[in-house]
């Protein structure tokens, strides 16, 4: 009984779900068909869901696969936006952080604080204060603390890391951070609980059209090769940096054109910089971030045109340094290249303006009916997801049958949320309950929030699911498995890059470990011994990949390097034409 309820469980995106789900796409008619699982396109087809509507959500590769797993992992209001008096954008932003913070994801968006490090006398720290309070007192109610300001002796016991005569004095706020491509898969599983069609290594392949209108899309299962038509009132394009591969696909002309912008990040061990809060620095052209995560720093980003190949953008010897030659400014102890534990690059979806300056494009977003029945939408930034979500939904309406009812997403909780506080309070109990130390329990139920019962349930009469991975230990074996049965997961990498962060958090970059989490998710998925071991080769030819490539002078060598390793989608057809 209690496994033929998980089965039916509409959350569950495991591999039972993935065929009954290929049924459904070829035989129902749907209103609204996302393309696209990045963190739009899984707000969309929540969004869309929780309106009362019919909605599949296909995906070429894996959710959150391009940029919505390398971002710099902030719900922020976007202080250097205020700069450019972009003040509706950033109240917006403050808005949706508020929410997140208190209604949407208390489990996975958490408060952090940053430095804002003073180095001009007189005039900077009242212009910034100005700005400051501004930011504190848009977009609503207050669930961090307001601007704190400090001393050059007391932004130096903040941050002891700190050069002293990298400062005069400091100012301290706060904004609020992620697990960028967890928060983006549990969007789309919440969207799965309200009867929205989830699935992932499901390409569009083409458009279907009724006289002038677009009417559904052609996929591809790129796991089997498999083909189906999918019948819908409106085909919503949500790929972001792919937006405009995919309005050619359709025939038509867009009414926007997107450019990709590189943002590369580094991760370094916690203990390398001395500090109890986060910095945010100036630079030449944008801001550095330093920013706490877990055990580690994530230090970006760069902001530079790319051109290249869209899913596997490479960061280069020369984006590293600069990065490194940035913060190294102000560090007492200066970071090395073998510091570096993980790096990570993502493009950003930006609107095509007339400056050149990637940096100063808006990042405002723009919704646009580019036929009858194919909306398109791009640019935002990744905390203004939901507002972008019911916009795109809203553009929709006109090709749906009937009344649309407005957006409620402002007021639904992502799944865990609910009774995510009450179980913090009883993290000792639980704790006790499955063997574990309280702290892991709380690291769980920071990823899971109140799931974090159905998580550990896999590890009933499978004690040893209950150890941290070998090479991994912040994870746990049950984790791997969840991730397999429940979360999407269908390829180690979605496990190593994805569900846990493993290829950033580790030097090994998830080599040490990955024949062990290949082997419990083979036993999810119903691996054969050659299945496990051509998932092992493909991951590791994707680090070495990278590795390479990050010693390249240029985007064009780092390119070549990473684009030449195996996909571990191999039915994926690359542009699409």
């Amino acid at each position: 009984m209690a496994q033929h309820a998980a089965e039916t469980n509409p959350a569950r995106l495991g591999p039972v779900k993935r065929e009954e789900t290929w049924q459904r796409l070829g035989k129902e008619t749907f209103d609204l068909v996302v393309i696209g699982g990045g963190v739009v396109g899984a707000g969309t087809a929540l969004d869309a869901a929780t309106r009362g509507l019919r909605v599949a959500l296909v995906e070429a590769r894996d959710l959150a696969s391009g940029t919505s797993s390398r971002s710099s992992k902030l719900f922020h209001g976007g202080l250097r936006y205020l700069e450019q008096l972009e003040f509706g954008l950033v109240r917006e932003a403050l808005r949706e952080r508020e929410l997140m913070l208190t209604t949407i994801a208390p489990h996975l968006v958490k408060p952090v604080s940053f430095l804002y490090p003073l180095t001009h006398r007189v005039w900077e720290r009242p212009y910034t204060a100005a700005g400051l309070l501004m930011y504190d007192t848009m977009g609503g109610a207050r669930s961090v603390p307001g601007q704190k300001h400090l001393t050059r002796a007391g932004a130096l016991r903040m941050v002891p890391a700190l050069k002293r005569s990298a400062l005069i004095g400091g100012i301290r706020y706060y904004d609020a951070q992620s697990d960028d491509a967890r928060h983006t898969m549990t969007v789309a599983r919440t969207a799965a609980h309200y009867g929205a069609v989830v699935r992932t290594s499901t390409q569009v392949v083409g458009f279907l059209r009724e006289a002038d209108r677009v009417s559904g899309v052609r996929v591809r299962d790129v796991e089997d090769g498999r083909e189906t038509e999918i019948s819908a009132a409106a085909v919503i394009n949500c790929t972001g940096v792919w937006t405009d591969e995919l309005q050619r696909l359709s025939g038509g002309r867009g009414r926007f054109r997107v450019r990709a912008s590189k943002g590369v990040h580094i991760v370094v061990p916690r203990d390398r910089i001395v500090s109890e809060s986060g910095m945010i620095l100036r630079t030449e052209k944008s801001v550095l971030f330093v920013i706490p995560w877990r055990n580690h720093w994530i230090v970006g980003t760069t902001d530079t045109d790319w051109n290249l190949d869209l899913a596997h953008p490479a960061a280069t010897k020369h984006d590293i340094d600069y990065l490194l030659e940035h913060v190294n400014s102000v560090l007492a102890t200066p970071l090395t290249h073998d510091d570096i534990e993980g790096v990570y690059a993502g493009l950003r979806p930006l609107l095509a303006g007339e400056s050149e300056e990637t940096s100063k494009l808006s990042r405002e977003h723009a919704v646009a009916r580019v036929a009858p029945g194919l909306v398109a939408i791009a640019g935002g930034k990744y905390t203004t997801y939901r507002v972008m979500a019911a916009d795109a939904v809203d553009a929709a309406a006109v090709d749906l049958p009937g009344r649309s009812q407005p957006s409620i997403t402002d007021k639904v909780p992502l799944l865990g949320a609910d009774g995510y506080h009450a179980l913090v309070n009883q993290a000792d109990h639980v704790a006790a309950e499955h063997g574990l130390h309280p702290y892991r329990v709380r690291h769980l139920l920071d990823r899971y929030g109140s799931l974090v019962n159905e998580v550990l349930a896999a590890a009933n009469g499978r004690p040893e699911l209950l150890k941290p991975i070998e090479h991994a230990p912040d994870y746990l074996g049950v984790e791997v498995v969840y991730a397999a049965s429940h979360e999407g997961a269908l390829h180690l990498e979605d496990v190593l890059a994805r569900r846990t962060r493993i290829s950033i958090e580790y030097a090994h970059r998830g080599v040490d470990c990955a024949e062990q989490v290949a082997t419990l998710v083979g036993e999810v998925l119903g691996w054969s011994p050659e299945t496990v071991r051509r998932e092992i080769e493909v991951y590791n030819a994707r680090v070495e990949a990278e590795r390479e490539s990050q010693s390249q002078p240029n985007d064009e060598a780092a390119d070549a390097l990473r684009s030449a390793a195996p996909e571990a989608r191999a039915g994926i057809v690359e542009p699409v034409s």
